[in-house]
């Protein structure tokens, strides 16, 4: 027996919400890369806030990569795992060598305004196939990076 048996979710229904966590984990494992280069590579007079903040927020991404692909494993799918197949699929891109706090965070942004966007398709598609525990996961997502934004926000206004 497969665990869709068990957790009572049609394997039809889900089909669509695997493909869009496994959309969702290849972008969290480019956002949580670049992440760790901003953490290693911010210099300013911001360093120390924006250093430790940055560290806080790949934690945070670590979790979630985690959580999707158990997700995905749960709905019966198989979490792809190269990041070589990340950065095929990935919409948020991969960036390199950002020390400047704004344009960190200017990245930051731009990628928690796409999460949202497609946290909030794929909360519509779990709950049309009764899927609370992927609603709540996405619910859960989208209260913490809609306080995120307002903090950033918040950080960055001069």
């Amino acid at each position: 027996m497969k665990t869709l048996d068990y957790i009572k979710l049609n394997e039809k229904g889900v089909e669509n919400m695997v493909v869009s966590l496994q959309q969702l984990l290849a972008d969290f494992q480019v956002y949580y890369t670049n992440l760790r280069g901003f953490h290693w590579n911010i210099k300013g007079h911001d360093f120390f806030v924006l250093h430790s903040k940055f560290e806080e927020l790949y934690d945070d991404a670590a979790e979630k990569v985690d959580e999707l692909a158990e997700r995905v494993l749960m709905l019966g799918g198989v979490p792809v795992s190269k990041f070589s197949s990340y950065l095929k699929v990935s919409k948020v891109l991969e960036v390199d060598g950002v020390s400047n706090g704004e344009e960190a965070l200017k990245n930051i942004l731009d990628s928690y305004s796409y999460f949202i966007s497609e946290e909030r398709k794929l909360l519509s598609l779990a709950s049309e196939v009764g899927d609370e525990v992927t609603v709540a996961l996405m619910s859960d997502y989208l209260k913490e990076q809609e306080k995120m934004v307002w903090m950033l926000t918040a950080y960055n206004t001069k």
